[in-house]
């Protein structure tokens, strides 16, 4: 599916707790028996997240090691935030092939800054696939239990990264977070989740009335790059042109939109959204404007303080060809209204790394086939 974003992360050394029992569904075989492991990793020691200069945010990534011996499935997975100051929070597999970059990267467990997309520092863009998400968190996102008769490989001598979006109008304090996650032996009969990231690039304007320097829009992407590089703004106007609107002079207002092509036959399986503290509404329409379309993800009233990826009760068939859209809606006039934004400067919002800043993703997991919903995971 076209439309893929990729983030960035953090490092350190981790303690491991693994646990490992057998789990049978009411009424099943003994050859349905599973077993299940549960992988406790923490953070070695707590991080004091640090802003660049004129910033708010710090994105650190954290390389925590599962040791995992064996090929397996994740089927559950959760991230225990530390404090309030994580804003969100990033999974990524570290297949074998990168773990020695990844560990080197790690510079003897201080990790490093991860704004961009790349979790892995120099990693080239045809490497990025290589380190594919393994779960998201934001606030009101407790344990994700992915859909039943599926889950995510997970090869053997694989690492975790965990990549934490600290913002710091609402603190600076040391933080510890922790994560479990829950898999199977890969012989068990799960369909792999695919993830893809659809992503829609908000051009919002200072509401009516509002003025200053950064109500420009070249103003604003400028502090964009002095706050997180250059390469953020790049990812902008990429993100503007693969939307099919011109980087120099996209539309402007309160929504946006974007349609990605769907490239492979299967089934949805579960869908998500994320925005930030602007973030009104959002939407995802499969084949939209036609007499197929159908309504994937409906957010109405949406809080950023109570995200969720949902399992669709009855997966959705996709094949080649069709299309998915993705609109959000915004309320800019709660940039002058709530705590954690009255103190940033008023200015022209963007796609952008910051709390301050906007996002518009819709996430989607599918699988190859239809899976087994009456499978014990």
């Amino acid at each position: 599916m076209r439309g893929r974003l990729f983030v960035s992360l953090v490092v350190f050394a981790a303690t491991l707790t693994a646990v490992t029992w057998a789990a049978t569904a009411a009424g099943a075989s003994k050859e349905s028996r599973l077993l299940i492991t549960a992988i406790h990793l923490d953070m070695a020691r707590s991080y004091t997240p640090k802003a660049p200069p004129g910033a708010t945010d710090d994105y650190h990534c954290t390389v925590l090691n599962p040791d995992v011996k064996q090929n397996s499935f994740i089927i559950s997975d959760q991230f225990f935030p530390g404090s309030v100051e994580d804003h969100h929070a990033i999974l990524f597999l570290v297949p074998p092939s990168l773990a020695a970059e990844a560990e080197q990267a790690n510079d003897n467990g201080n990790g490093w800054t991860c704004f961009g997309e790349s979790p892995i520092p120099d990693t080239s863009r045809s490497q990025i696939s290589n380190t594919p998400w393994l779960s998201v968190w934001a606030p009101g996102h407790g344990a994700d239990n992915f859909p039943k008769g599926t889950g995510v490989p997970f090869p053997a001598g694989s690492l975790v990264i965990m990549q934490v979006h600290y913002n710091l109008l609402v603190g600076d304090n040391p933080v510890k977070n922790r994560i479990v996650l829950h898999t199977v032996p890969i012989s068990t009969p799960l369909l792999p989740l695919n993830l893809d990231l659809l992503p829609a690039p908000p051009d919002i304007p200072c509401p009516t009335g509002v003025t200053g320097p950064l109500c420009n829009r070249a103003a604003s992407l400028a502090n964009l790059g002095q706050r997180f590089g250059q390469s953020s703004v790049a990812f902008v106007d990429d993100l503007e042109r693969q939307c099919g609107r011109n980087p120099a002079d996209p539309p402007e207002g309160d929504s946006t939109s974007c349609t990605s092509q769907i490239d492979n036959s299967g089934y949805i399986v579960r869908v998500g959204a994320h925005m930030h503290l602007l973030g009104a509404t959002l939407k995802m329409v499969l084949n939209p404007g036609t007499s197929q379309a159908k309504t994937i993800l409906d957010v109405p009233n949406y809080n950023f303080h109570y995200q969720k990826a949902y399992n669709l009760t009855t997966p959705i068939k996709v094949s080649p060809g069709d299309s998915v859209q993705v609109t959000c809606t915004y309320n800019p006039s709660l940039a002058q209204e709530l705590p954690a934004l009255r103190s940033i400067a008023p200015h022209f919002v963007t796609w952008g790394w910051g709390s301050s800043d906007e996002m518009c993703l819709g996430m989607i997991w599918s699988s190859a086939s239809l899976p087994n919903s009456k499978y014990p995971v």
